[in-house]
């Protein structure tokens, strides 16, 4: 390494590979760090090569450094603002009895009040 790098650092850096498991990226001449495919950016990233390209500039973020193997770990992500959380429709959940008595008229009743209901049915 050129110089000494220090986690939470950001760099514009030029990409200098892709593999399917993420981007390599250039932050000197001497010094490449990888960004993990799943630090690209929110959400599901299926093929990095819909968003990065060898040689593209890119803003980077110093996750994690590991000198001894002369390894940097990399985030494009951390550097975007994350996504409003979706939120789910503002009902209360109904509990499971009250979903079955609004699908079911009659809701949940025994063998024995049935029984009589399906007599006089069968004998219309």
């Amino acid at each position: 390494m050129a110089r000494k790098y220090e986690v939470g650092e950001e760099f514009s850096g030029k990409v200098t590979g892709i593999q399917p498991y993420g981007a390599f990226v250039a932050l000197d001449g001497e010094t490449q760090g990888l960004v993990h495919i799943s630090e690209i950016t929110y959400g599901f990233v299926k093929d990095i090569n819909e968003y990065l390209t060898v040689g593209q500039e890119v803003q980077v973020k110093v996750l994690e450094v590991d000198e001894a193997a002369g390894k940097i770990s990399l985030s494009i992500r951390a550097l975007q603002e994350a996504p409003a959380a979706t939120r789910k429709e503002d009902h209360p959940r109904k509990s499971l009895q009250a979903r079955v008595d609004e699908s079911d008229a009659e809701g949940f009743n025994s063998l024995k009040d049935k029984l009589q209901d399906w007599i006089e049915k069968s004998g219309q």
